[in-house]
């Protein structure tokens, strides 16, 4: 099992329906978690503000996550502009970072 892992914070575009968004964001999560190269796929809620959510997802390694969003259910989700990401951190284990040149 590869260990690339991303937490990223997601919160509701202006106008977005929260009800609609959390149908959506669970069927993303069911959908998402029996893809080729996933590890786990989670999405919570944050409870001092609905609004806002947190992703922690790991995969095999970055081309895994690069599929992902060319998955279909990934791409429909997107197309409904329900939310906007707020940061995205790539995570490794401890004592192995790597640096990353931007």
């Amino acid at each position: 099992m590869g260990n690339y892992f991303i937490s990223a914070g997601i919160e509701l575009q202006q106008g977005a329906e929260r009800t609609r968004a959390e149908t959506e964001l669970r069927r993303l999560v069911a959908e998402t978690q029996h893809e080729p190269g996933c590890n786990f796929f989670e999405i919570r809620q944050n409870l001092q503000d609905p609004d806002k959510f947190t992703l922690w997802e790991s995969w095999t390694d970055k081309d895994a996550l690069a599929a992902h969003f060319e998955m279909p259910h990934t791409k429909a989700y997107l197309a409904q502009n329900l939310t906007q990401v707020s940061y995205i951190e790539e995570l490794g284990e401890i004592g192995t970072s790597e640096a990353i040149n931007r």
